[in-house]
């Protein structure tokens, strides 16, 4: 059997590299590990750390297409980030004029959670540890 030992990364197209990398960077605090200009794609990729030993790989593409999306869709559903105190990751956000939904609580483990989006409406999710 295949021995996976962690998630390295999560990779994100996004449609304005600008404002994402704010996004990501500015708003939710990602450190940068690099950021590379392939010039021969006219593509950015930025590698940002999260947490210890994870990472999100944000590309930008000219003319990307759109991914249709629609609630229970099949594929990757939302990308969750674990935080220490889920009200205060929300007051965080909504300073930033980010609109959260209500804090829910996981019926099978208890735990806090809720959603957001970035800028291609992407959906994320603040979990509470």
């Amino acid at each position: 059997m295949l021995k996976l030992n962690n998630i390295h990364h999560a990779a994100v197209i996004c449609s304005d590299y600008e404002k994402s990398k704010h996004f990501y960077v500015g708003v939710l605090g990602l450190a940068v590990i690099r950021e590379t200009y392939r010039a021969e794609r006219r593509s950015y990729k930025l590698d940002l750390r999260v947490g210890d030993s994870h990472q999100i790989e944000l590309f930008s593409f000219p003319d990307a297409p759109e991914r249709p999306s629609y609630p229970e869709a099949r594929g990757l559903r939302h990308l969750a980030f674990e935080v220490d105190d889920i009200e205060a990751a929300v007051k965080a956000l909504e300073a930033e004029e980010i609109a959260v939904e209500p804090i829910r609580v996981d019926e099978t483990t208890g735990k806090r959670f809720t959603f957001f989006f970035d800028p291609d409406q992407l959906p994320l999710e603040l979990y509470e540890k």
